[in-house]
């Protein structure tokens, strides 16, 4: 006699769920590892004393400092500026670790004085050269040989050092990192919305020409619909599971497909009927590609290989095997490497066409790899 199952409340049920997704991240992998503030600030000493050595002996911002004398040397705000041992043992004092006031003649307050021992970016932020007022660059323009030995504000380090001839890489400049801004256009618009599939759109190709499309789908079906008009102009059935992978050759009337049904297929579309059949995968077929110069296909599959098909003779010319999971992407090019695979394993692997080998194997990603796209010019 079956036993009869247990039946819970739902409460129950998610409660369960929560507290075992609760077990298993509570272990805090990735949390960082604690700060340990003897060795940060001894870190932070050598470094100051490895990049900046040069130039700690600097007193804050000496603009003016030769007219007036350092008794009463002042920013370029008119605030006044002390030497960098004052009071206590030497301890060096940083320019360009403060927040700046946000403009000319604003007062320095509590929250925008001179720290003492910068924090990590703030060191590097004394790398950066702040923007120098017009003027100021100008005169420097003008006037190289004077900005070389007339002291600048920390903000000018880049200046100065362009002026003097003196490239010093403790001094240059870093520059922050900028992401490059965007052109403005108009919002897209949606143009049109094209039904007729009864599953999951799985793949789509463009046939060379720009006329029609191509779409697969987990309804079993290739549907070729037509560009200008979204028309449905055919519908192409002989897959028995989801279609995977579709592509059209630019050099025959030849649509090429692939499936969960382990099945690669040739289709004429002057015919619109298979006219060859790939066999060999051992498992799902989940994409395929023409190599653009010679008439071979390479397929990838769920078996964790990928596969090199004449595409006439239909024999497989070779089984690329290294992978140890699904290959979920495969693409072609004339240059080398031939055939560039993503798998399901973490890696991207280069592989030698003629010999069948892996040449290289890329393992930078940290979960599959699902798609492969080759840039059109590099």
């Amino acid at each position: 006699m079956v036993e009869e199952v247990q039946k819970h409340s739902v409460h129950t049920l998610v409660f369960r769920s929560l507290k075992r997704t609760h077990d298993m991240f509570v272990a805090d992998n990735g949390k960082p590892v604690p700060l340990d503030e003897e060795s940060h600030k001894r870190k932070m000493a050598v470094k100051l004393r490895n990049e900046y050595g040069p130039v700690l002996h600097m007193p804050t911002l000496k603009e003016n400092f030769k007219e007036k004398g350092p008794q009463n040397a002042s920013d370029s705000y008119g605030h006044k500026q002390y030497p960098a041992n004052q009071g206590q043992e030497v301890e060096y004092l940083v320019t360009g670790t403060h927040p700046y006031p946000s403009g000319p003649g604003v007062a320095l307050t509590a929250d925008t004085k001179i720290q003492r021992m910068p924090s990590e970016s703030a060191a590097q932020s004394l790398a950066v050269a702040l923007p120098p007022s017009q003027a100021r660059v100008d005169a420097n323009r003008a006037a190289p040989a004077v900005g070389s030995d007339r002291s600048q504000p920390a903000g000018m380090t880049l200046a100065v050092m362009e002026g003097g001839n003196a490239k010093n890489s403790a001094l240059m400049a870093k520059k922050a990192p900028t992401m490059p801004k965007p052109q403005w256009h108009p919002p897209w618009k949606l143009y049109r919305v094209i039904s007729g599939h009864l599953g999951w759109v799985r793949c789509i190709a463009v046939e060379p020409g720009n006329q029609w499309f191509v779409t697969g789908s987990a309804d079993r079906t290739i549907k070729i619909w037509d560009l200008a008009s979204g028309k449905l102009k055919l519908s192409l059935t002989g897959h028995i599971s989801t279609v995977r992978g579709v592509i059209v050759s630019a050099r025959s009337p030849y649509l090429f497909s692939c499936g969960e049904d382990k099945q690669v297929k040739c289709w004429d579309l002057e015919y619109n009927k298979v006219i060859r059949h790939y066999h060999g995968h051992l498992s799902a077929v989940y994409g395929l590609d023409l190599h653009p110069t010679i008439d071979v296909l390479v397929t990838c599959s769920r078996d964790s290989t990928a596969r090199i098909w004449d595409v006439r003779t239909k024999a497989s010319v070779h089984t690329l095997s290294g992978h140890t999971n699904a290959v979920a992407t495969v693409r072609c090019q004339a240059a080398e490497p031939q055939i560039i695979t993503g798998s399901h394993d973490t890696t991207i692997r280069l592989w030698d066409l003629v010999a069948g080998k892996t040449r290289v194997t890329l393992t930078n990603h940290k979960k599959s790899v699902r798609a492969v796209v080759l840039h059109p010019r590099q």
